[in-house]
């Protein structure tokens, strides 16, 4: 979603291979709202399987992962961003590049948690209105 690129047709190459990419200064651009819609539109009533990678988070609020990259969004976007799933045919997720070790304030342990807590919620919710 952000930083660097390694070749000048690494977003084109992505996308002739079928995906939907969105850079961090799309999400910024089109906002939380119209990604969701997005989402949503793309997925229809498929099965989901969320991965969140945890350097989707600025350093601010993950400085425990292998990749920080500056620029990223907050906690609070992150719920947002998965909150606008409900609804979604999630059946399963994980969370990746957690590095307790390189972080000894233990904040990206916590905003770990609290996003598993939201990727779980999105499960219950759905086995619930189903």
């Amino acid at each position: 979603m952000r930083g660097p690129l390694y070749a000048a047709s690494d977003l084109d190459d992505a996308r002739a291979l079928g995906l939907d990419l969105l850079t961090t200064d799309d999400i910024r651009r089109l906002g939380f709202a119209e990604v969701i819609k997005q989402i949503h539109w793309r997925v229809g009533k498929a099965k989901v399987f969320v991965s969140f990678d945890i350097d989707f988070l600025d350093p601010a609020f993950a400085p425990g992962t292998g990749t920080p990259e500056v620029g990223g969004f907050t906690t609070w976007e992150a719920q947002q961003l998965l909150r606008g799933l409900a609804g979604m045919d999630v059946v399963g997720a994980d969370m990746v590049e957690v590095l307790p070790a390189h972080d000894p304030a233990a904040i990206t342990a916590f905003a770990g948690a609290a996003v598993l807590f939201e990727l779980l919620t999105l499960v219950a919710i759905r086995r619930r209105d189903s």
